[in-house]
């Protein structure tokens, strides 16, 4: 169990350095497209350490560190409210921020910008890891020394299947992403953790369970096993998809392409209230009445 504690001060030290960064952009760059971009590399580089660590804990913490699944998605969970709690705003995930510019949230310019933030942001904290890693402060990170050069691939099915599952665990957190983005971090924070650790649970074992491409090109593509296109017809193609058929199930259309809705009717927003409706209705009867009394020939 000293392994655990270890990585679990690593998670702590690596949330602790990020949130420092987040604070020292808003108060050296206050607010805008730079201090955006730094928050986007500082969720890339929380999100990408943490993962891989978590991920080491999940293939040798049964065997060589004497814990089991439990403990891992337990702590999964709690690291996942964390950063939804931290990320001040951030996504840390190339489909969302495609997904915001497909909704008209920001211009083309900013979503390339905060793409290559995320690409410098996952880069570095993959680099960070492997360097913290070497040092071999547990027998965990000793064993991850030795298999990390013949590190497999994470698709463990064929490639319609991995990219279907990936497409799938996008498509089902970008629909409930889209559900509580708008609500109280109390509400959102928890729902999208139980989505990430249920995706994981079940998707896991099958290809990983990323649905983020910048987080599965700094953790697997390096892997042998598989060829740089089949982990882009996973890993990216995949995601993509499933983001753009909850974008369109949720919404009807997607906004920077067209405006019309082409799965849900237009209603108008406004409406006339039936019971003034009927009263008018009633009140125009009598009148009806005495107008035809006083049409009729009298003798």
């Amino acid at each position: 169990m000293d392994g655990l504690n270890v990585s679990i001060a690593f998670f702590f030290l690596v949330v602790g350095v990020c949130q420092v960064l987040r604070w020292l952009s808003k108060r050296l760059l206050f607010s805008g497209t730079h201090g955006c971009l730094v928050r986007e590399f500082a969720g890339s580089l929380q999100l990408c350490m943490s993962c891989l660590e978590l991920r080491m804990l999940m293939e040798i913490g049964p065997w060589g560190g004497g814990f089991g699944l439990d403990v891992v998605l337990t702590l999964l969970f709690l690291l996942s409210a964390v950063h939804g709690a931290s990320f001040d705003g951030a996504s840390a995930n190339p489909t969302v921020s495609l997904q915001e510019f497909l909704l008209l949230e920001s211009s083309l310019a900013v979503m390339v910008a905060k793409l290559l933030a995320q690409g410098v942001g996952t880069g570095t904290g993959w680099a960070v890891t492997r360097l913290y890693w070497s040092w071999e402060l547990t027998q965990l990170h000793f064993i991850q020394n030795l298999i990390a050069p013949e590190c497999s691939s994470s698709i463990r099915a064929s490639l319609p299947h991995a990219a279907f599952v990936e497409g799938s665990c996008s498509f089902l957190f970008h629909l409930v992403l889209l559900k509580v983005r708008q609500s109280h971090p109390l509400y959102r924070v928890p729902a999208l953790a139980v989505t990430v650790t249920f995706l994981t649970y079940t998707a896991g074992p099958y290809t990983g369970a990323f649905f983020n491409p910048a987080l599965a090109t700094a953790t697997t593509f390096h892997c042998s096993g598989n060829s740089f296109w089949d982990y882009i017809q996973v890993y990216w193609l995949g995601p993509l998809a499933g983001m753009l058929a909850a974008l369109l199930l949720f919404q009807g259309n997607i906004p920077r392409l067209f405006q019309k809705n082409l799965l849900y009717s237009q209603k108008s927003k406004y409406k006339l209230p039936k019971a003034k409706v009927t009263a008018q209705v009633e009140g125009d009867k009598p009148q009806r009445k005495r107008e035809k009394s006083n049409s009729e020939p009298h003798a």
